[in-house]
């Protein structure tokens, strides 16, 4: 169905769907790993481009996957999407397709601390380095980029500090030098922020979270210019990091319901955030929503609304915070974010644990950092857990 000028709920809900011969509104599941063809003829056509078609399901040629492929590069403004079995998958293929021994990686700010750790240590056994800068260390990037700089990489908002950066100043700073633009679109959702707009190359999701929306589905999704997810195709297939059929068609089911899931956790979170930073036990709120944010300014450009997650601080050591956190009742203590149910976790503790003790209190992580993932339960109900949990 072509989608092209619709808006983002209509093509959230169509895009990507064909008409099925039996009459299905949406793509049916096809759970099948390989697929027959009535002549020798019509294989070589599709083996060898002439035709698109249906052929096995670890290359992607599935009309599963497909579908939703469409789906997600459409929302995105993408050309092109390639699903995955993991957002960790869909980043290792991306910085794989583009660099090699000797070739340099660019981490602007906060990343998730399985991305820190592939950049930090799985990569450089390869000859890829990476350079980390802090957000406050961006004025620097200028020095930083070398010859054989291929990718910069960041998240915007961070994880977990909610840092906000400047996609179009970055990704002229970028092109400039020749280097590409990858952006970890998963905390501000399609509804919220749009990279390749702005000048991005490339952006990538979990889509475990938001996209998938419903804490049941593991994924991952890179989406650009066909031209650019080329390469990234062949890692994809020959490293088996294929998204399964039946996942595809859940997450297909979840997109259809991305516009009002998000904007009705961009609205709870806000509240929550306003709240939390009137509190007494409340030292400080990281939400790029408020106006204490040091880039709230800039979110207000970039983004069109300030999406579901937010972090505080504890007035209190790491005991004082950890019970804060085993007295809230509708949050759950959990990794993850992006579900219809509200998770709580302290980075320490799950995302970040990884990282060396310097290296988190370099990043600012430290032991009395909460971590939300606002869900759609009644606001009042989640103010009311929260101030119960703070007040003790």
């Amino acid at each position: 169905m072509t989608t092209t000028t619709k808006g983002l709920s209509t093509r959230c809900i169509h895009a990507g769907d064909a008409l099925d011969p039996r009459g299905a509104i949406h793509t049916p599941l096809y759970s099948h790993s390989t697929f027959a063809f009535p002549s020798t003829q019509g294989v070589l056509d599709v083996v060898e481009g002439r035709a698109s078609g249906s052929l096995y399901t670890r290359y992607g040629l599935n009309p599963t996957i497909r579908s939703v492929e469409e789906k997600l590069a459409s929302i995105e403004g993408g050309e092109s999407a390639w699903v995955f079995s993991s957002g960790m998958a869909a980043e290792s293929a991306t910085f794989l397709s583009f660099c090699k021994a000797g070739d340099h990686i660019i981490c602007i700010g906060d990343v998730y601390g399985g991305t820190f750790e592939l950049l930090g240590e799985n990569l450089p056994s390869l000859g890829i380095s990476t350079t980390f800068l802090l957000g406050s260390e961006l004025g620097g990037l200028a020095d930083a980029i070398k010859d054989n700089t291929r990718l910069i990489f960041f998240e915007t908002p961070t994880n977990p500090n909610m840092e906000v950066f400047d996609i179009e100043a970055i990704a002229k700073l970028a092109h400039a030098r020749g280097a590409l633009v990858v952006v970890d679109n998963t905390f501000a959702t399609p509804v919220n922020q749009s990279p390749l707009a702005l000048g991005a190359d490339l952006v990538l999701h979990s889509t475990t979270k938001y996209l998938g929306g419903h804490s049941d589905l593991t994924g991952g999704v890179v989406i650009g210019a066909s031209k650019l997810l080329l390469p990234i195709w062949t890692w994809r297939k020959n490293l088996g990091q294929m998204m399964a059929p039946e996942v595809a068609h859940l997450l297909a089911r979840s997109l259809r319901t991305l516009v009002v899931r998000v904007k009705a956790h961009n609205e709870s979170a806000g509240l929550l955030a306003r709240r939390l930073a009137e509190h007494p036990r409340v030292e400080r709120v990281s939400y790029p929503g408020l106006p204490s944010h040091p880039q709230h300014d800039l979110a207000k450009r970039q983004m069109r609304g300030f999406g579901g997650m937010l972090s505080f601080l504890v007035r209190g050591d790491a005991t004082a915070t950890a019970a804060v956190v085993d007295r809230l009742e509708l949050f759950s203590i959990a990794p993850s974010l992006g579900g219809v149910e509200s998770l709580v976790t302290q980075p320490v503790t799950t995302t970040h644990h990884g990282l060396t003790p310097e290296e988190r209190s370099r990043r600012g992580i430290s032991a009395g950092m909460v971590r939300l993932s606002v869900g759609l339960e009644d606001v009042e109900d989640l103010w009311a857990d929260l101030a119960h949990a703070l007040e003790g």
